[in-house]
């Protein structure tokens, strides 16, 4: 079992032949996600070979859906095309749409996104700037190294992309049940509190590895929706502590303001609802760690 991500989904990459789009699609096939076809009009009708698996190229995503039951793309495409994208997806009413591309214009996300709520959110959107979505042994969606870890009970959601990684390591002798990399723009599809309650309602997940970082208020709103709806143990990590107030990290989600938006300030209201927050990625694993061999 996993979160949005089974061994069942049937894969498209939006931009699959391009650079980006044809190295991962590689990549996710060799991780064994089930990837069945890539979408770019101006070479629809054709096949691309990939070490011997040959995927279909499609105009469009409702065609490439209509053909081969898809129920996830990923979009690798560059920037200013990604809005067309993203809204080609929610038209054709795919279940989960990944967007991996970095530097979308905010302004490009909140069109989309609004666009995606007045369909009626039929879409759900993982990113943009973000590593995507793993479910160990199962599937891949999105440019998340597939060796690092095996399947287990630990729900995990990121803002950071190596950070991802890195837990998925440390905790690679326990094993993930599904790892979701949200992103770290301002304006993302899918939010903390979306896989909070995922990994709340997924009875294959025992626990849950929150990261966040400085900047916004999510965390802040995330340790609520903690406190009134989940039941299962949180440990937290904020990336950021030993940045000056005003630094941006990153991306540009990632700037503090006063005291809002701090590490420190995320870390007290996430302890504050009784999740255990480290002060390290290591440090957050173990924690994580002791919870499990205690459990």
């Amino acid at each position: 079992m996993a979160i949005w991500l089974t061994k069942d989904s049937k894969v498209i990459v939006q931009g699959m032949t391009g650079s980006e789009g044809s190295k991962h699609t590689r990549r996710m096939l060799a991780a064994g996600t089930n990837v069945v076809g890539g979408v770019n009009p101006r070479k629809a009708g054709t096949t691309v070979d990939f070490d011997g698996t040959e995927l279909p190229v499609f105009a469009g995503v409702a065609d490439a859906m209509k053909d081969t039951g898809a129920d996830v793309t990923v979009i690798f495409v560059p920037p200013q095309f990604t809005k067309a994208a993203v809204i080609e997806a929610i038209d054709a009413e795919i279940p989960l749409a990944v967007v991996i591309t970095e530097g979308v214009p905010v302004h490009d996300t909140a069109a989309f996104w609004a666009y995606n709520v007045a369909k009626g959110e039929r879409t759900r959107i993982i990113g943009p700037n973000c590593p995507g979505i793993a479910s160990p042994g199962a599937s891949n969606a999105g440019i998340i190294p597939a060796d690092i870890t095996g399947s287990g009970r630990i729900g995990l959601v990121s803002k950071s992309g190596t950070l991802t990684y890195q837990m998925m390591y440390e905790l690679r002798d326990i094993g993930f049940s599904t790892c979701v990399g949200i992103g770290g723009d301002p304006i993302i599809g899918t939010t903390h509190i979306d896989a909070l309650a995922a990994f709340e309602a997924d009875p294959d997940t025992d626990a849950i590895v929150m990261i966040g970082e400085i900047g916004g208020d999510a965390e802040e709103r995330a340790a609520e929706f903690i406190k009134a709806n989940v039941s299962k143990p949180v440990v937290g990590y904020i990336a950021g502590f030993t940045a000056p107030p005003g630094k941006t990290m990153g991306h540009a989600g990632a700037i503090i303001s006063g005291s809002a938006g701090t590490a420190d300030a995320k870390k007290a209201a996430l302890e504050a609802v009784g999740v255990k927050v480290g002060k390290t990625p290591t440090e957050t694993a173990n924690l994580m760690r002791e919870l499990m061999s205690a459990g």
